[in-house]
């Protein structure tokens, strides 16, 4: 049995940016050679192919997987018909071995986190106020942070130095020819 890789979040309320930083994070973490996972919890039904694909059709007759598989890419659906939402912990045993994962949402659960704020939709009030495991906000705005390291939400080198460090991350195992030590 592997260990599992680490783990970072990236939570806040609606329309705050999570989306915008996870996706910005792992262009980062990639060009410096890291292999990086996601999982992204949704709220709501979701469906990842088109009404009338033989997947979908595949789906709709009652598998309880399907798997699509193409030269290019693979994806696995699941339909939980009635079963319980599956734990974090086991959508990320699932995973292809990675250097990282970056969870967008997951606010219930126990892993560092970085909150996202946003001033136009700051209308409730901070998650890191009931939050032990938010470690530092990302906001657009001078944000209260109750002490938090704070961080511009463009900002993405620096969110990726802090995160790389709080999880001790190790060098890559390879490197991008742009992430890669210049030598004079």
């Amino acid at each position: 049995m592997s260990t599992p890789p680490p783990l970072f979040g990236v939570t806040g309320w609606k329309n705050s940016g999570k989306t915008t930083l996870v996706t910005r994070l792992i262009t980062e973490f990639t060009r410096r050679g890291y292999r990086v996972n996601s999982v992204k919890h949704a709220h709501h039904a979701f469906d990842i192919d088109v009404p009338g694909t033989d997947s979908f059709r595949h789906r709709e007759a009652g598998a309880s997987e399907v798997a699509v598989v193409s030269g290019a890419r693979w994806a696995l659906m699941h339909e939980l018909r009635d079963d319980d939402e599956p734990a974090m912990a086991d959508i990320v045993g699932r995973l292809s071995p990675a250097d990282l994962v970056l969870v967008e949402g997951y606010k219930r659960e126990n892993h560092p986190k970085i909150e996202c704020r946003r001033e136009a939709t700051m209308r409730d009030r901070p998650l890191s106020a009931s939050d032990l495991m938010i470690v530092a906000v990302a906001a657009d705005f001078e944000a209260e942070t109750g002490g938090l390291p704070r961080f511009a939400l463009d900002d993405i080198a620096a969110i990726a130095d802090f995160i790389a460090a709080q999880l001790a991350l190790p060098a890559p195992a390879r490197q991008t020819a742009d992430a890669a030590p210049q030598t004079a």
